[in-house]
C-alpha cells in the first residue's frame, strides 16, 4: 500500500483534516442541558460514545467552553438524546452557534420532556433518550501537558427511555431506529440501516459475559 504519512504537528497537507473523517462514523451527542438559572440548552457533539457497562458512563467532548460544558459544570447533570433520520433537520438546526439564553428546543420545535431523576428535559421526539449525573468534566491536555480548549465530559446515565416499538424479543434493533451517525467533513452523515447489518462471533473471553444479556431482571 502507498500510505499518505504526516504528523499532525506540521500540518497533514489535505484539503481538509482526515481526523474525524478516518474514525468514522460516529454517534451523535445530542446534549441537552440546563443552566444554574434554569436556561435550557440543547447542542449536538460529534466527540461522543460510550465508555462504561457498570456503572454506565457515557461522554461527549467539547473543543470550547461552551454553554452545555458550563450548564453541566453548574448543574451536574445532561441528557443524551438518540438522533434518528426523521430528526436530522433538527438536530442540525440545535447546532447553529446561538447567543447565550437561546432555547434550542424552541428553535428547532422540539418537545422538551421532564425527566424523572434530573432537572433537564430530554427531547420528547427522540426515540431513545439517558438521563446522566456528571462524573467528571476532563481539561484535556496534549502529551507534554500542554492545556487545549477541549474539555471531556462523562456522566453516569441514572435512567434510560427506549421506545417499546424498537424491541423485538427482548432486543433493541439498533438499525429499526434509523440513527444517523457523523461521518468526516462538516455536512457528511451516515444512516444506520437494517441490510447494512451483520454478525460476527466473538471470541471466548473477549468481552464480560455478564453484561450482555444476562442483567435483564
Amino acid at each position: 500500500m502507498d500510505f499518505h504519512y504526516y504528523e499532525p504537528a506540521k500540518g497533514h497537507g489535505l484539503k481538509h483534516n482526515p481526523l474525524n473523517a478516518i474514525i468514522a462514523p460516529r454517534p451523535i451527542g445530542w446534549i441537552s442541558s440546563r443552566s444554574s438559572t434554569g436556561l435550557t440548552n440543547l447542542a449536538p457533539y460529534s466527540f461522543f460514545n460510550a465508555f462504561l457497562y457498570d456503572p454506565p458512563i457515557i461522554g461527549f467532548s467539547s473543543i470550547s467552553w461552551k454553554d452545555t460544558v458550563q450548564n453541566v459544570s453548574e448543574t451536574r447533570e445532561f441528557a443524551w438524546n438518540l438522533v434518528t433520520k426523521e430528526l436530522g433537520d433538527k438536530m442540525n438546526q440545535t447546532s447553529e452557534g446561538f447567543r447565550h439564553g437561546v432555547n434550542e428546543f424552541e428553535v428547532a420545535g422540539l418537545t422538551p420532556i421532564p425527566s424523572r431523576h434530573i432537572r433537564v428535559p430530554r427531547v420528547g421526539e427522540s426515540r431513545a433518550s439517558m438521563e446522566c449525573k456528571v462524573s467528571d468534566i476532563v481539561p484535556l491536555r496534549s502529551a507534554s501537558g500542554e492545556k487545549t480548549d477541549g474539555w471531556l465530559v462523562l456522566g453516569e446515565v441514572v435512567a434510560v427511555y427506549i421506545d417499546k416499538a424498537l424491541i423485538e424479543d427482548g432486543i433493541y434493533q439498533t438499525a429499526l431506529a434509523n440513527p444517523i451517525l457523523r461521518s468526516g467533513r462538516g455536512d457528511e452523515y451516515i444512516q444506520v440501516t437494517q441490510d447494512r447489518v451483520f454478525e460476527m462471533p466473538r471470541p471466548p473471553g473477549s468481552s464480560h459475559p455478564d453484561f450482555h444479556g444476562s442483567r435483564g431482571s
